[in-house]
């Protein structure tokens, strides 16, 4: 099976879909899995590994839309994902997933901190916690990048985002416009040879 095919038989897949319980129940596994951080490891660990929501490309490019609007990138996402997959009820559910229970722990959370902040026991927790969050963030990397740097294109605009914003720390919105017209470009070029390709295998 050609890859054109492959992929004309994956668009005819009915779309994901999913109650808002759990898009709540998700959305809550993945706040309280996120201690010390690492949140985007642990979205992309469940809506694309385990409860396969989305696939890679597509949680790339929501992570993408979200870091460019204003707002908390995770709440963001938790609205896309849950408006994606049952309409308002689904963002209202993954929203409340996300913040209610960890609200409710940082509360508890902070008194006890304020008792124990001197504490080096506690303070070696955390780092613990932080450690395992950067683990996480660096797995998410390697696997996405493996995914989607599948050519030279998506390698060139990944070193040049890399080299503009983090390396020169030009503004996103400076590195968007300097990035962003040649990545549509080529993306719209690639979509438009896969639908000649479909369309000369088609019966």
């Amino acid at each position: 099976m050609t890859e054109a095919v492959a992929e004309e038989v994956e668009a005819e897949k009915p779309p994901p879909h999913a109650t808002a319980w759990e898009i709540a129940v998700t959305f809550n596994e993945i706040s309280l899995s996120s201690f010390g951080g690492g949140l985007s490891a642990w979205s992309r660990e469940m809506v694309v590994a385990r409860r396969k929501w989305m696939d890679d490309a597509e949680f790339l490019s929501a992570m993408t839309i979200c870091r460019i609007l204003p707002g908390a990138n995770q709440v963001n996402v938790a609205v896309f994902v849950g408006t994606k997959l049952a309409g308002a009820r689904g963002a209202f559910a993954a929203l409340a997933g996300l913040i209610a229970m960890p609200t409710l722990l940082l509360v508890g959370i902070a008194a006890l901190y304020a008792a124990f902040q001197h504490s080096h026991a506690l303070h070696h927790v955390l780092d613990g916690f932080a450690a395992a969050a950067v683990a996480m963030t660096l797995q998410m990397v390697w696997k996405t990048g493996r995914t989607t740097l599948t050519s030279i294109v998506p390698i060139i605009l990944f070193a040049a985002t890399f080299v503009f914003n983090g390396l020169l720390r030009w503004p996103l919105w400076w590195t968007l416009l300097a990035t962003a017209p040649f990545g549509i470009a080529w993306a719209w070029n690639r979509a438009h040879r896969k639908a000649l390709a479909v369309k000369a295998h088609a019966p």
